[in-house]
């Protein structure tokens, strides 16, 4: 299989487990408040990712790198789990999934910079467009909830741009993208260790039906879909290339919200779902 076809197939099962990250966390915080749930997402994953290294003989950090696996977890993990958390208790689950997809935006901009990726202006456009599909998406019954919400997701978007960038940077120094996602992790969750003792006090009160989502939310959104973004970027010649498959999100999590939530989808997520899958297959096959 070519690594095209690989980045491909990574971007699009990761974005589909993050999809369904959005509704199952309004589903979680029906019980958990944000932050020990993000301890404990963190928690649920770092544990199954250090089994899964430890079985693939992964190799420890350099003593000068554990530094940047903090920053690393730190971005990717602590204070994303917090800005994200915080953010959608006050947005839908739709809203925050527009917001997150300004992250490829931010993301190429950065890896322009740092890593002098070359994006064609047919590449920019197409950004561009699938933007503008997620708006379509987002906007078609004028149902885009402006609140403080949003200003923790945008602050959300940031931070995982950071991460997209430092992963970038952890696998040139040599680590693989299964190294990169386990310490990453286990660094974040010390880093939400803070909150260690109220997690453990609302999981002994919560229901199976919140631990069961709770338990996906580590395993499979968090632990499986981070490492399946580090793959693909391994692939990937351009962190866009993989990053650019955010844009499908908001679709994927609306779609998740008729299934899951029973929300009724309108013509704007047909209209803007065509607009975002048509510019990403152009950015692909032609932006680069």
């Amino acid at each position: 299989m070519e690594n095209k076809q690989k980045v491909w197939g990574l971007g699009f099962l990761t974005v589909f487990l993050w999809a369904s990250a959005f509704p199952l966390t309004k589903i979680v915080q029906e019980h958990f408040t944000s932050n020990p749930l993000g301890f404990l997402r963190c928690g649920i994953a770092a544990i199954l990712l250090l089994v899964i290294g430890k079985g693939k003989h992964i190799h420890k950090p350099k003593k000068e790198d554990i530094p940047w696996f903090f920053l690393s977890g730190g971005l990717g993990f602590t204070l994303y789990m917090i800005t994200f958390n915080t953010g959608i208790q006050t947005l839908t689950s739709a809203t925050s999934s527009i917001i997150i997809a300004i992250t490829p935006i931010l993301t190429a901009i950065v890896a322009a910079k740092l890593y002098n990726e070359r994006i064609r202006p047919l590449g920019w456009v197409s950004i561009l467009t699938a933007f503008i599909g997620v708006l379509i998406l987002m906007l078609w019954e004028g149902a885009f909830s402006i609140n403080i919400g949003l200003i923790w997701t945008i602050m959300a978007s940031l931070v995982f741009c950071g991460y997209n960038i430092l992963s970038r940077r952890l696998s040139q120094k040599g680590y693989s993208s299964l190294e990169i996602v386990t310490y990453s992790m286990l660094c974040g969750t010390i880093l939400l260790g803070f909150w260690s003792f109220e997690s453990f006090r609302q999981l002994a009160r919560a229901n199976v039906k919140h631990i069961l989502a709770l338990i996906y939310l580590g395993v499979f959104p968090s632990a499986t879909a981070y490492f399946f973004w580090g793959k693909a970027m391994t692939f990937a010649k351009r962190t866009s290339e993989v990053t650019n498959f955010m844009f499908i999100t908001p679709l994927l999590s609306t779609l998740m919200g008729f299934i899951i939530l029973k929300e009724i989808p309108n013509m704007g997520t047909f209209i803007g779902g065509a607009v975002i899958v048509i510019s990403i297959v152009v950015f692909n096959l032609k932006g680069k």
